[in-house]
């Protein structure tokens, strides 16, 4: 590979840069937009059953933290939808470390 002046670091191949298309910055951003809220709420999920199996909480607070989740789970369907994307683009591959989200 050719190295650039003053770069000691080999050039990258065309595939490795950053692609800056116009027309897929939104849905790019919402992907990673989603993908931090997806986390969150895999995190609230978790959090919420560890609660509700420890009896931390009131029957009222279940159902309003269950309603609560499943609302936020219907609105992340329709932006999904809305980006022409899937929940498995919202799993970034973190290469040794394995995927972000854990698999469901």
């Amino acid at each position: 590979m050719a190295e650039h002046p003053g770069n000691p670091e080999p050039a990258e191949p065309r595939a490795r840069r950053l692609d800056l298309d116009p027309d897929t910055v939104e849905r790019d951003l919402m992907k990673l937009v989603l993908t931090v809220v997806e986390l969150l709420r895999q995190l609230m999920e978790r959090q919420a059953l560890r609660r509700v199996d420890e009896g931390d909480l009131s029957e009222d607070q279940e159902e309003r933290i269950g309603l609560t989740l499943m609302l936020l789970d219907d609105r992340m369907t329709e932006l999904r939808d809305r980006y022409g994307l899937r929940p498995e683009d919202l799993n970034l591959d973190l290469g040794p470390l394995g995927p972000l989200l854990p698999r469901e």
